[in-house]
């Protein structure tokens, strides 16, 4: 059996997942920055105009250089620039008691509003963080048995579509992945983000690894899958841990690192288009089975009241092919003599889509 090689270095290796802080990316509306701007400069605009008119409804009550009622519209405008966007200069005042009170009530917080359009930048960041850190508190908190998926390509993908369409909820899955933009589109996607290098051990507890239920490691090389396998497993010695591995000769390896279930996914391609060669209606009813979105599906679940004392031949009948029975860590397989299905029994059936279990 070859050794396993070393980790090639990538980018998750130069320090840039530490620049990018492996933090936790949720599932949040983004805007552009020109749609950002735009809005700002709706918001100042729209300030303006309010005081404007308010002091050209009320010019009665305004003096220009100690003279009473000769406000136009422009000063209705000059007042309002000045006043909002400085202290104002003095030479357009007010002096009625309604028109002071306008400036209290309504032209200070005007006056407020601007500035924070003004400086909404810095604002919109620290917003933004406390925001984040509030969320990251919140979800430390109350996750618990959740999926962690590492690595999100082709494999990391199908693997957090085909549980959610298990019924698991998208933010119950973390998906851990060096590469920010694969993050960021895994938080659009509803899913949690964490950016880092998985082989790392603070990277994996910020997923909160050690309150996973299960843990999918699918990324591309063995020699770190093997890593991320053992850091996992140590972290981790309760869950589930299914790994995808590239060549067979590996999977042995990867299953001393800890690993429950290796699936070669080079040798599985090659078996289903040998399969669809030899027989194309099985290889049609393997891929049938294998993708969620088709006729067929596969899947595992507890046994219903209604089928307590039932022989799992009687479960045909409603249109389930029962391939397995778990029962006290014991699987019988579909070959296998069981007489009927007793409390705390799980089934792995077949079913066509929209088969009510």
């Amino acid at each position: 059996m070859p050794p396993v090689r070393r980790p090639a270095p990538n980018a998750a290796d130069d320090g840039s997942a530490d620049k990018l802080g492996n933090r936790l990316l949720f599932a949040s509306r983004r805007f552009s920055p020109i749609r950002s701007i735009f809005v700002r400069l709706l918001l100042a605009v729209g300030a303006i105009v309010i005081t404007t008119l308010l002091v050209y409804f009320e010019r009665d009550c305004y003096a220009d250089r100690g003279v009473t009622g000769t406000a136009s519209l422009l000063d209705s405008l000059y007042y309002a620039t000045v006043s909002l966007s400085t202290t104002g200069y003095g030479d357009i005042v007010p002096v009625c008691d309604s028109s002071r009170a306008a400036n209290i009530l309504i032209i200070t917080p005007l006056r407020f509003l601007f500035l924070i359009v003004l400086v909404g930048t810095t604002i919109e960041v620290l917003t933004q963080r406390t925001r984040h850190e509030w969320r990251s508190n919140r979800w430390r908190k109350h996750v618990e048995n959740h999926t962690i998926i590492v690595g999100f390509g082709v494999k990391g993908r199908s693997a957090a579509r085909t549980i959610i369409d298990s019924g698991v909820p998208a933010d119950n899955i973390v998906v851990v992945t060096s590469d920010h933009g694969a993050a960021e589109e895994a938080a659009r996607l509803g899913y949690v983000g964490v950016v880092g290098d998985a082989r790392r051990e603070e990277v994996l507890k910020d997923a909160e690894i050690s309150r996973a239920a299960r843990i999918v490691i699918a990324i591309d090389e063995d020699d770190a899958s093997v890593l991320v396998t053992l850091t996992a497993r140590r972290l981790a010695p309760d869950a589930t841990i299914v790994v995808a591995a590239r060549e067979s000769v590996n999977a042995e390896i990867l299953r001393q690192s800890g690993a429950n279930i290796v699936i070669p996914t080079a040798e599985s391609a090659g078996h289903l288009m040998g399969l669809s060669l030899i027989s194309p209606v099985a290889g049609e009813i393997m891929e049938d089975l294998l993708d969620a979105t088709r006729g067929l599906n596969i899947s595992e679940r507890d046994i219903t009241r209604e089928e307590l004392g039932v022989s799992p031949a009687r479960l045909d009948a409603s249109g389930q092919l029962v391939l397995a029975v778990l029962r006290s860590g014991r699987v019988f397989r579909f070959d296998e003599q069981l007489d009927v299905l007793q409390h705390g029994d799980r089934l792995v059936v077949i079913q066509a889509d929209g088969t009510r279990t």
